[in-house]
């Protein structure tokens, strides 16, 4: 037991030292409930085993230009599901009865989630480098992060554009170059109207199904008088429609392929890409 809690508060202590960019006492004594003299141990003992991962300084510890993880995945996902919940995923463990479809990991810099994750605990801006296919020349922003947005497939950062001047998605992996992190925000996540509002996606099965295949669709999901009631943040809303594979611009040749239709489309077209 003791080597399990002291594996888990060195994992802890490397993902928040590579992906935050420091660790203190304060907060491995906060995550697991253990007095300050435990937390200075932890740090003693890890610094013993792994000399050359990180640098004391006066906030706690920094990573080493010569960081080499030894207990984190290195990927993404495993802070964010911290950042999120709190709770740390050990993604080291493989069960011999459960299996996850292996997407490749998308290549993203670390300093700029130190600092997306830096303004956003501090509620300033950044200016940093972003390229997109409209634009596959770095372009400029200056950018007021104020949350981690997982679509599936990508993580994306919500918040305000100047360059825009509006709220915007921001797809992590395509910031270039080193974010700098700037002045104040006045653009926090309360005057981002779409984040703020709540909408219902409403999904039937596609009339062109028989009554048997219909059927089949409705046991998939609780439905309410035959129809599937999805609630979600408006800004959100054309992700999950992308997930339930729902195209609005034309209807599938094949309703199998199709399975579901969008009901309510006048009601929320204004909050769709």
């Amino acid at each position: 037991m003791a080597k399990d809690l002291s594996y888990k508060r060195f994992l802890f202590i490397e993902m928040l030292a590579w992906w935050s960019g420091s660790i203190s006492n304060k907060q491995l004594m906060q995550q697991f409930g253990i007095s300050r003299q435990q937390a200075y141990n932890d740090f003693k003992q890890y610094t013993l085993q792994h000399p050359h991962n990180l640098l004391k300084t006066d906030q706690g510890y920094c990573p080493a230009q010569t960081f080499t993880p030894h207990y984190i995945s290195g990927e993404l996902s495993q802070f964010l599901h911290w950042y999120e919940t709190h709770t740390i995923l050990d993604q080291t463990y493989q069960s011999p009865r459960v299996t996850h479809v292996s997407i490749p990991d998308r290549i993203v810099s670390v300093q700029i989630i130190r600092c997306l994750v830096a303004a956003i605990e501090q509620q300033k801006r950044i200016d940093v480098q972003y390229v997109s296919l409209s634009n596959p020349e770095n372009d400029g922003r200056i950018f007021h992060p104020h949350t981690f947005v997982n679509t599936g497939l990508r993580w994306h950062i919500r918040g305000y554009c100047e360059k825009s001047q509006a709220y915007r998605d921001l797809v992590l992996s395509r910031f270039k170059g080193e974010a700098e992190l700037l002045d104040t925000s006045t653009h926090p996540s309360c005057n981002d109207n779409a984040w703020q509002t709540f909408i219902n996606i409403i999904l039937e099965p596609d009339h062109r199904l028989t009554a048997a295949q219909k059927a089949v669709l409705m046991n998939d999901y609780p439905l309410s008088n035959g129809q599937l009631v999805i609630h979600t943040r408006a800004a959100l809303a054309s992700y999950v429609l992308h997930e339930m594979q729902i195209n609005i611009k034309m209807l599938h040749g094949t309703p199998e392929a199709q399975q579901w239709e969008l009901v309510n489309q006048n009601d929320i077209k204004q909050w769709l890409f």
